[in-house]
């Protein structure tokens, strides 16, 4: 499957709680519902719309997936939340058990397995295996080199501090932009790809 991750960023690379003001205030972030006065559902909004139109499956990391196993079940009738429900999804956990699982579909990956189990579904014939928020796991999937696109919604703010899905491990990856789209309210979303080898 082709690893697809699609990602809200500040200009200083926060990725942060970009959807609520009690979605992630780990280490006192403040700054919680950020993306809001930038969405658009043309650019923005079709960004994740093509995402999960050419999903096969979804897979999240603990804290995202609890959240969106929180909001989307009640959202049934819309045609965006039917597909996010419908589609079979992943989420990389050491502490949910399969008594958690409450969103149809899920399967859990324990977090000692994820590296492993993570490149199998790489592996494994498909379509796209579309990642959003999650940021432990992105950084892990970037360091291992396990996607095939990345998507970077680029939001003009700063925002001072907060997670990141970059590695910071002093590796060099490099990686092709293959396309960028550009809102009225100066959201840019890059499109990259690993580049070939050198």
């Amino acid at each position: 499957m082709r690893i697809v991750i699609t990602e809200f960023v500040s200009l200083d690379g926060v990725v942060q709680a970009p959807g609520g003001a009690e979605e992630d205030t780990d280490g006192g972030f403040a700054h919680g519902g950020w993306s809001h006065p930038f969405f658009d559902p043309e650019v923005v909004g079709g960004t994740f719309a093509d995402a999960t139109a050419k999903a096969d499956a979804l897979l999240f990391g603990r804290r995202t997936w609890q959240t969106m196993a929180g909001a989307w079940p009640e959202r049934a009738g819309d045609p965006f939340a039917d597909r996010m429900n419908a589609l079979p999804k992943y989420v990389v956990s050491a502490t949910l058990g399969d008594s958690d699982l409450t969103w149809e579909n899920t399967t859990r990956i324990p977090g000692g397995q994820a590296a492993s189990r993570l490149r199998e579904l790489h592996a494994a014939p498909g379509g796209d295996l579309a990642v959003m928020g999650s940021p432990t796991l992105v950084r892990l999937l970037l360091a291992e080199g396990l996607f095939d696109e990345l998507r970077l919604i680029v939001m003009p703010v700063l925002l001072g501090g907060g997670k990141s899905v970059f590695p910071a491990d002093g590796g060099l990856r490099t990686l092709e932009l293959v396309s960028t789209v550009t809102s009225k309210a100066g959201v840019n979303v890059c499109t990259y790809r690993p580049a070939a080898a050198q």
